[in-house]
C-alpha cells in the first residue's frame, strides 16, 4: 500500500536486470547495454484487496500467483482492515474468526477461476491451518474445487526489520489444477531445516490424509462424556490472590479464611504456581456483611462489571458475589490445560479433587475414568492435537468444540480398556515418585525422568492396541488414519442427500 516499498521493488529489479547484463556480456564477451532504462518494471503500488487484479494481468498470460500477504490477526485488524476483509470475504459465512491472508486465498481462488491452469503459494500465519479457521477458510475454497499441492509445515521466520517478533508461518501451494507429485515440508523443530515427505493428497491441516475440515462440534463424535470450561469470574482480578496477597489480606479480614480455595489455571496447573481464590458466592449475607474488606472487593468487581461494553456482563454485576461461568464439580476432574507449550512431547493432564477451583483457562472432564485419561495422555490423541488445534503463538491452544468433540475414540474390548487403565495408572505412579516436582518439570523433554518415559511409552502401545494398530512409523502416519477413522465414524452422522421427486 505504501509507496516507498513499491519504489523499492521496482529499483531491485531494475538492478538485477542490470546485474543479468553484467552476466551475458561476461558471458558472450560482448557488452551488453540497456541503458538508459526504457521498460518499467510492472509494480503497482495499492491495496491488493481493493484493485481489480486483471488490471495489473490478464488471466491468460499468468502462470503463478505468489507472495508475502501481511500478517494480521482477527480480533487485531483496524477498521479498514475489517473493512478489505468484508469486501472480499463477507459472504462466507463465519469470516469474521478469519485471519487478514485469508483475503488473498480467497481472492487469488476466484481470479484463478479465470485461468484454471494458475497456481498460487503464499507465506502464510500458521492458524489458517489450524482451529477453528479451518472449517471457513478451506470449506470455501474446497467448495470451489481448490486443492493444496505443496505445503511447508510451521516454521519459525525471523525478520530482519527492527523490533520484529520472529512468526510461525506455514507456505501453501494451491490450485485448480492438481499435481501428480505432491510434498509436505516438515521441519523437526520451527527453527530447523525442512526435509520433503511425498504424499498422496495433502489436507487443510498441511497431512497427509483425506480431505476434509473439522467443524465446531458441541457433543462429542463418540460416545464419551462431554467436558467443560472451568470458572470464569469476570472480576478484575478482585478474587484471586498470591500466597502473600491472601496472607495480607486475612490479616485484615480473618473471617475470611474459609472463602479461600486454591485456584488453578494453565500455569498454575503445569508450573504448581500457588494461587488462591476468594469464592464468595456460597457466603451467608450476614457473614459476608460483617467483612468490610471482602465487601469493598465486591463492590469493586460491580462496578468493573458495570462499566463494562458487554450487555451480558453488566448483566452480571446484579450478582457481584458469583461468577459468569461457574463449575464447581464434586468429585475428581481430569484438567487438560487450555495452553501448552509445543516443546512438550506430551500435554501434562492431571486429576484434581473438588476443594481446587479451576479457571476456564483449563478444560474440566468430571469423573473421569483411568481409561479417559489413559486415552487422552496417549501419544495418539497428542498427534490429534498437534494436527488441529489451535496455536496461540506456537503453543497448542485446547479447545473443546474441535479437538475433544471431533477426536475419533477407539472401539476397546474390555480387556484392552484394562490394559489402558493399568497403563495408565503407572504414569500417574512414576509421576508421584517425583512428588517434589511440577508438571513442566517432569514434562520437559530434556529432563523428563526414564521411568515416566517408559510409563508413557507403555501407555502408548496400550492405546495403539485399543485402536487395533501397531508400530506407526511417523506421527504423520498416525494423524493420517486418525482422519481416516473420523471420516469413518463421521459420515453415517451426516443428514442423508434429498430425494429427487419423480416427475
Amino acid at each position: 500500500i505504501e509507496e516507498f516499498p513499491a519504489q523499492i521493488a521496482q529499483v531491485a529489479l531494475w538492478m538485477t536486470d542490470h546485474q543479468m547484463n553484467m552476466r551475458i556480456s561476461e558471458a558472450f564477451g560482448q557488452y551488453f547495454r540497456r541503458l538508459p532504462l526504457k521498460k518499467s518494471p510492472n509494480i503497482v503500488c495499492g491495496n491488493a484487496l481493493r484493485m481489480d487484479w486483471e488490471s495489473v494481468v490478464k488471466p491468460a498470460e499468468l502462470s503463478y500467483i505468489l507472495g508475502n500477504p501481511p500478517f494480521v490477526g482477527a480480533k487485531y485488524m483496524n477498521d479498514a482492515q475489517r473493512d478489505d476483509v468484508f469486501s472480499v470475504m463477507g459472504d462466507i459465512k463465519g469470516y469474521g474468526l478469519l485471519d487478514y491472508v485469508s483475503c488473498w486465498y480467497v481472492k487469488a481462488a476466484k481470479f484463478m477461476k479465470q485461468n484454471r491452469n494458475i497456481e498460487t503459494a503464499f507465506v502464510s500465519t500458521n492458524s489458517i491451518s489450524q482451529g477453528e479457521q479451518v472449517g471457513v477458510l478451506w470449506a470455501e475454497l474446497y467448495q470451489q474445487n481448490c486443492r493444496i499441492n505443496f505445503a511447508h509445515r510451521t516454521f519459525q521466520w525471523n525478520s530482519d526489520a527492527r523490533g520484529k517478533a520472529a512468526v510461525h508461518c506455514v507456505i501453501i501451494g494451491f490450485a485448480y489444477k492438481q499435481r501428480s507429485e505432491k510434498f509436505i515440508f516438515d521441519y523437526e523443530t520451527p527453527v530447523s531445516e525442512p526435509h520433503a515427505l511425498k504424499a498422496n493428497n495433502i489436507n487443510p491441516y498441511l497431512v497427509d490424509g483425506p480431505d476434509l475440515v473439522l467443524a465446531r462440534r458441541n457433543k462429542p463424535l463418540c460416545d464419551v462424556p462431554e467436558i467443560g470450561i472451568g470458572n470464569k469470574p469476570i472480576d478484575d482480578g478482585n478474587y484471586l490472590f498470591k500466597p502473600e496477597e491472601k496472607e495480607e489480606f486475612l490479616r485484615l479480614e480473618p473471617a475470611a479464611a474459609p472463602y479461600f480455595r486454591r485456584w488453578i489455571g494453565s500455569d498454575e496447573f503445569i508450573n504448581n504456581i500457588e494461587r488462591w481464590c476468594l469464592w464468595l458466592g456460597d457466603c451467608p449475607p450476614n457473614v459476608l456483611k460483617k467483612m468490610p474488606h471482602a465487601m469493598e472487593r465486591v463492590q469493586a468487581v460491580k462496578k468493573f462489571r458495570l462499566a463494562s461494553k458487554s450487555a451480558p456482563t453488566r448483566k452480571i454485576a446484579e450478582t457481584p458475589t458469583r461468577f459468569h461461568v461457574e463449575n464447581m464439580p464434586k468429585g475428581n476432574s481430569l484438567v487438560i490445560p487450555e495452553v501448552s507449550s509445543e516443546r512438550r512431547v506430551y500435554i501434562p493432564l492431571g486429576y484434581v479433587g473438588p476443594e481446587i477451583l479451576c479457571s476456564n483457562k483449563v478444560r474440566l472432564f468430571q469423573d473421569a475414568t483411568l481409561f479417559h485419561f489413559g486415552v487422552l495422555q496417549s501419544t495418539m490423541h497428542m498427534a490429534w492435537t498437534r494436527a488441529v488445534c489451535g496455536r496461540l503463538e506456537n503453543r497448542y491452544q485446547y479447545s473443546i468444540n474441535i479437538v475433544y468433540n471431533n477426536f475419533p475414540w477407539p472401539e476397546a474390548t474390555e480387556k484392552q480398556q484394562a490394559a489402558v487403565e493399568k497403563a495408565a495408572q503407572a504414569v500417574l505412579d512414576a509421576r508421584a515418585r517425583f512428588a517434589d516436582c511440577s508438571l513442566a518439570d517432569l514434562y520437559d523433554p530434556l529432563a523428563m525422568p526414564p521411568e515416566l518415559l517408559k510409563a508413557h511409552h507403555a501407555l502408548d502401545r496400550a492405546v495403539d492396541a485399543a485402536y487395533g494398530r501397531s508400530g506407526f512409523k511417523s506421527e504423520a502416519e498416525r494423524v493420517a488414519y486418525l482422519f481416516e477413522l473420523y471420516q469413518k465414524i463421521s459420515s453415517p452422522l451426516l443428514p442423508p442427500a434429498p430425494r429427487k421427486k419423480k416427475k
